[in-house]
Order: structure tokens, then sequence, then C-alpha cells
């Protein structure tokens, strides 16, 4: 157990961070980085993936109506807390009640007191009452649970405790300047376990700060997490071709395609803040890119009229595949944003099937795992645009693959235009 005689702050930091996404807000880690990130960090994300289970225990301990926001919020987070192992029980208690004067709602200490006192005398009969609560149960929204039920009748179970875990943390190597056996050699020496995947991929047996792994900062690794590195050796590169990255920011991908093939790469995204994240990562990398920001479907802001041979369309999505890396989206989502991702993702398509070569390859890829958005989308554009083939993917892996302990959850779609 972790001595903690300053959670209080974290506790109150944390609270504030969680009542702002449960007001709608996406999360900011970059809101109070400050001595206490880390603590701040885990108290957060480690709430919000135990999110539908932590508010079900205070509804079923409090005695009397919703608390403020952040008194709320404080109470899951310091149930996060208990739950986690890493405190003392007296000292959560003890930390979260002086956490009540640094969220303004000191009067509110003593209900937080009995709350969270209750909860540790009740714990046990409490979880046979939770087990039966399918989002308390699950950590999800009770329609994402209900669509991937439909969806994956075997596997929708696996895919939720998934997505309440801490992620994997997984290496690409830089083809261009090292070897995956050397590299791997490095990290071993640095006491840093890992597995090889791919010709390029290494695991980490845990997650560590980039600062401590051999090669990245002299651009001899990248972090990109193990299904993400599938999409370059799926576009079918070779030397001279005129490639696009149509939705590239940060540039993970881009840097792949770089590493892979002697390509003329422009990276687009009309993201301009996202944008900027482009070139430094590829200069790390000693590669080089033609960087544009504007909307991939407004041509006349970026397209110089000259077809592409081959097309990167990580286009925008719910990011149901990587939910775990980003727990407040599970309750940010909302089941009616799926139809406004899939119409988004076909107009990207389509655009981007104008720029696209006779006899070219586009490849369609979302971090989610909704059929609304990967396969329904396909399926619907195939059937519009003559052309269009989809074709087997060259790795004989299936299209979708769902978070598992190696990967996040990605689809990829790889589409032929007729010569």
């Amino acid at each position: 157990m972790t001595p903690s005689p300053s959670l209080a702050p974290s506790l109150a930091r944390a609270a504030r961070q969680v009542a702002r996404v449960a007001a709608g807000e996406r999360f900011d880690e970059r809101a109070e980085a400050d001595n206490g990130r880390a603590a701040f960090l885990d108290l957060c994300f480690g709430t919000l993936r135990r999110y539908g289970r932590v508010q079900a225990v205070v509804r079923a301990l409090s005695q009397k109506g919703a608390a403020p926001p952040r008194v709320q919020a404080l109470l899951w987070c310091a149930l996060y807390a208990l739950e986690s192992g890493r405190y003392a029980d007296y000292t959560v208690v003890d930390q979260a009640v002086r956490a009540c004067r640094l969220i303004e709602h000191w009067p509110a200490h003593g209900y937080v007191n009995a709350v969270l006192r209750g909860y540790l005398r009740q714990r046990a009969s409490l979880q046979r009452r939770l087990d039966e609560d399918l989002e308390a149960r699950y950590q999800h929204p009770r329609w994402w649970i209900d669509l991937l039920a439909r969806t994956y009748p075997e596997a929708w179970r696996s895919i939720l405790e998934a997505g309440n875990t801490r992620p994997p943390m997984c290496l690409r190597v830089n083809r261009r300047r090292a070897q995956a056996d050397a590299i791997q050699q490095e990290l071993a020496v640095a006491g840093l376990a890992s597995r090889r995947l791919s010709e390029s991929a290494l695991l980490l047996e845990r997650p560590v700060p980039v600062a401590r792994i051999p090669g990245f900062a002299d651009g001899r690794v990248s972090v990109q997490d193990s299904a993400a590195q599938r999409a370059a050796p799926l576009l079918d590169l070779a030397a001279g071709q005129r490639v696009l990255d149509a939705c590239a920011a940060p540039g993970g991908k881009s840097a792949h395609i770089l590493e892979s093939a002697d390509v003329t790469l422009t990276a687009l995204d009309a993201d301009p803040v996202r944008a900027l994240r482009i070139a430094p990562g590829l200069a790390r990398l000693g590669l080089a890119a033609t960087i544009r920001t504007a909307d991939c479907t407004d041509h006349a802001a970026w397209w110089d009229g000259q077809p592409f041979d081959r097309v990167l369309a990580d286009v925008p999505c719910s990011a149901s595949g990587i939910a775990r890396r980003h727990p407040d989206i599970k309750w940010l989502r909302r089941a009616t944003d799926l139809v406004a991702f899939a119409a988004r993702q076909g107009a990207i398509l389509r655009a981007l099937w104008r720029v696209l070569s006779p006899g070219g390859k586009l490849l369609y890829v979302t971090c989610s795992v909704f059929r609304e958005e990967n396969d329904a989308v396909l399926d619907d554009f195939c059937a519009r645009a003559p052309g269009a083939r989809r074709l087997d993917l060259a790795d004989g892996r299936p299209a979708q693959l769902l978070p598992c302990a190696e990967h996040d959850g990605f689809h990829f779609g790889l589409l032929e235009k007729s010569a």
C-alpha cells in the first residue's frame, strides 16, 4: 500500500476533473499537470473506468438526494481509491473528508465520511447487489452493453472487460534505423521485459515513461498499439507511390508508412492543433512529408489535382475500441452519435475516392468495435460507388480486431478502384 499523507489534494483535483466529465466535457489530462500528476491521473482514469460501479455504490448508500456534483465526484474517486488497494482504508476516508474543504464543500464532510464508512461495512452485501446491475458490473453505459451483446453474442463480455483494463504499451521499431532483435536486447538490459508480436512490434510487459525506453529519443522506436501497426503493411506500399494519409494527426501511421517504403507522402488533418504534432514526430524519426491542414472533403483547400496511388482513411469515429485509453468516452458518447459518425465517415470515403487513382487502393480504418461505423459504412459505400471493390486483407486476419491484452480494437477495410 502507498503511504499517502497528501492524498487529499489529488482527490480534490480528480473530483473537479471527473465532475466536468460528468457534466459532458472531455477529459483533459493537461488540466492540472503538477507534482501530483501521477496520483491525479490514476484517480481520474481509474474512477472513469469504474464509473458505472462507483455511481451505483453512491446511489445505494446515499440517504439523501443527489449531492452537489463535486461532492459526488469526490465520493466516486474515493471509492476507486478504496477498491484499488493502493491505500489504507482509513487513509482514504480521512483524506476524502479533508478534500471536502479543498473542493469548497466542507459542510458535506459528514456525508462523505458516512458514505465511505458505510461502504466499508457493507462491501460484501453491496457486491451481490451490484452484480445484478449491468452498468455497475461491466462499467459501460447500458446502450453500449446492449449493442455489443447483439453484435458479438459470444465475445461481448470479453470486449467490455478489456475496456476496463489498463491499456498495453507496444513499441514500433523504425526498421530504417534498427532491428527488433537488437531493440529487444536493449530493452532487456534496461530491465524492460518485452514480447515480439511482429517484425516491428514489441509489447512491453508493463507501461513505462518514454524517457526510459532505449532508442526512443534517437528515433529508433516509437510507441504505437500493435493493432494500429497493421495499417501500413495492409496498404501494399511500393517505392515511388504517391500516398495520402487523410486524417493523419498525430502522425503515427504516417511515420510507419514512411518507415515502410520510399513513397511521397501527404499528411493531412483538419485539426490545426493536432496537426502540429506531425512534424516533430517525423523529425525525431528522420522522416519527412508534405503536411497540410484542411478538411479532406474540401478538395479546393488542399488537393493539387494529382491522384494518389494509396490513401489511408483513418476516419473519426466513436473510439469505442480504445475506450480504456480514454475512459471518459464511454460516458460521453450516446447511441445517436453513431449515426452522425457514419454520415461523416461516408462523406470522407466519397471525397477520398475522387483523389484515388484508377487501380489504386484505399484503406479504411477506425478504432471502433461498432459495426455501424465499420462494415455498414463500407457496404453502403461499395453499393453506391461504381468501380469500388473490397479486397481480402493480405495478412489473413479478420477485418475487426477486438480489444485484448495485446492490442486495442480496430477495424480495417481495403478497397480497390477499378482501372
